[in-house]
């Protein structure tokens, strides 16, 4: 009675010790399986959800500050305005070596390896374009976003701001600039490898002119960049739009970077991408004075000039 006692006395142990260990052992967790390393240089996924459409008149007023740039230097505008995080450095840089032009600057560029893609690079000769992206962010992505998830509808709204501006007598051709109208308004330099940047106030010259009002001085087409041969690798001389199409041209290639494929989308250029650490800075470094800024602003050639050392 004792042995079977006993026996009784050990199997209820075991059968305890058994229902504590097997739930444990049960609720072990799995191990989580490791997922290989991306490989570097490779973009990491980008979440595909589209923004919120704009408005057509939400667009209006996005694309006002630029509606009228020549078709050229807009496309640019565009397409760098896509990458927009990397406005502000290439526009520090470009404000330092705005005293250099030409092959000067191509030179420095190369030197120095800047870092960011030729949709930006495009831009370095226009310091006073990238300085404005760069100060004003939150318009500066909104074009962007706009011109990567509606970009038929982003050039439908340059049409529709910039025949405001012709049906009110501030858009007409000059010395710099020709208007060619039609069932589309292109905006086309007189010499292509001189770009000229007009400058204006949106309030007035997408309004009705006020009483006395000369609207011909309203847009002021005073100061422009020499671009030339040595910034072809950046589409400059083969960027235009084909608007019937809603089709830009950049670098003589169409411009397909959307939303969905921002991540890895790379635009032929023959212009180089820089990748890895940069060397040290060879040149001086001289930003604009507020004088130079301020000619800039007022469509005037900057006055000053720099002796770099």
């Amino acid at each position: 009675m004792r042995n079977s006692s006993q026996r009784i006395g050990i199997l209820f142990v075991i059968l305890t010790f058994a229902g504590c260990w097997i739930p444990s052992f049960a609720q072990a967790p799995l191990p989580v399986p490791q997922q290989p390393p991306v490989p570097q240089g490779v973009p990491l996924p980008v979440p595909s959800q589209v923004p919120a459409a704009y408005p057509p008149a939400e667009l209006d007023r996005i694309v006002s500050p630029i509606a009228l740039y020549p078709d050229p230097l807009l496309a640019q505008v565009l397409a760098a305005a896509t990458f927009s995080t990397e406005i502000p450095g290439a526009a520090r840089w470009a404000d330092q070596h705005h005293y250099l032009t030409g092959p000067s600057l191509t030179a420095a560029m190369a030197s120095d390896q800047i870092p960011w893609g030729p949709s930006i690079q495009a831009l370095i000769p226009f310091p006073s374009i990238l300085d404005m992206m760069a100060s004003d962010m939150p318009w500066t992505q909104e074009i962007g976003n706009a011109f990567l998830a509606q970009p038929n509808d982003v050039m439908d709204a340059v049409q529709r701001m910039r025949q405001q501006a012709l049906n009110y007598g501030y858009l007409r051709s000059n010395a710099e600039i020709a208007v060619h109208t039609g069932p589309y308004i292109e905006i086309v330099p007189v010499n292509p490898d001189y770009i000229v940047v007009p400058y204006y106030d949106p309030l007035i010259v997408f309004a009705p002119p006020r009483r006395g009002t000369v609207a011909g001085s309203a847009i002021r087409f005073g100061f422009g960049v020499t671009l030339g041969p040595a910034f072809a690798p950046w589409g400059w001389r083969t960027t235009h739009f084909v608007w019937p199409q809603r089709t830009v041209i950049i670098n003589n290639a169409p411009w397909r970077r959307t939303w969905s494929n921002r991540a890895t989308y790379a635009h032929p250029y023959v212009a180089p991408r820089y990748e890895g650490p940069r060397p040290a800075e060879q040149h001086r470094t001289i930003e604009r004075s507020e004088r130079e800024r301020e000619a800039e602003r007022s469509g005037r050639r900057p006055r000053e000039k720099h002796h770099p050392s």
